[in-house]
This record gives structure tokens, sequence and C-alpha cells, in this order.
């Protein structure tokens, strides 16, 4: 039983981060910016963005099982600070709407993810290949704000 309460714990930890970014989505303003013609809609967002939380969560979720906190303190510490700066890029960009703020946060959150990635990797090589569809949607999304920071200046 032990093992699926710690999947729980985190699939809430991750969507916690995932619930308090979507309480800034602000779709309206979302479109009244110029966007490049390479832009997903709106509506893609939040499909993509549950499927790469489950993603991670069973990421973590790998690892704490082989390890326990304790022998995957750095992963699963990174993995923690990682839905901080996740978190804060949804209030960034749309809750203040600082959009170049935004790009410099999804810039230490990529960074932040790869660390993770790797680190997951040494310890459970399926957690860390979870981890790649995550790496590329933010490499995407940085690529994103950029344009529109751009755009919006």
């Amino acid at each position: 039983m032990r093992p699926w309460l710690g999947l729980a714990g985190w699939l809430a930890v991750t969507f916690a981060a995932a619930g308090f970014g979507a309480q800034f989505s602000s779709p309206a303003w979302y479109e009244s910016l110029q966007r490049p013609p390479w832009s997903p809609p709106s509506a893609v967002f939040g499909p993509v963005w549950t499927m790469l939380f489950l993603l991670m969560a069973l990421a973590a979720w790998l690892v704490w099982r082989a390890h326990g906190f304790a022998g995957a303190r750095m992963a699963l510490s990174l993995y923690l600070l990682q839905l901080v700066f996740n978190a804060a890029w949804s209030w960034l960009f749309f809750g203040q709407r600082q959009i170049a703020l935004g790009f410099w946060d999804i810039v230490l959150l990529w960074l932040l993810i790869l660390a993770t990635l790797l680190l997951f990797w040494r310890r459970r090589p399926l957690a860390g290949a979870l981890l790649l569809p995550y790496l590329l949607w933010v490499g995407y999304a940085g690529a994103l704000n950029f344009a529109i920071w751009r755009l919006n200046a």
C-alpha cells in the first residue's frame, strides 16, 4: 500500500504546483497578445500540461520508490524546486503580465528540468526518459515566450 500512497503524494505535490499556476491563466489576455504564427491555439495548452504533469509525477515517484527521499535527496529536491519555477512562470507571465521576467524564469526552469532529468536518469533511466517531453515542451514554451516578448515589447 505504501508505494501507492507515495504515488498519490507525488501526484498531489505536482498537481498543487499546476493548480497554483492555473489560477493565473488568462486566455483572453493571451489571445490579445501578438504571437508568432507557430504558436498553438490556447486549447492545446491544458491537455498538454495535464499529460506532462502526470509524466512528471510518475517520474518522481519512480525515483522515490527506488531510492527513497534520503537516497535521492538532490534529485527529488531539484524536482521540487523546478515545480516552484514552473508555478512562478504562470504567476509572472499571466498574473503579473511580466513577459520578460517570465522568459528568464523559463530559462531557469529549463536548466532545472535538465539537471533533474540527468539525476533521475542516473537513478532510474525510465524516470529520466519520462521528463524528456517536459524538457522539450518547456524549450518550445521558452522560444514562444521569447517571441511574444519581442513582438509585444
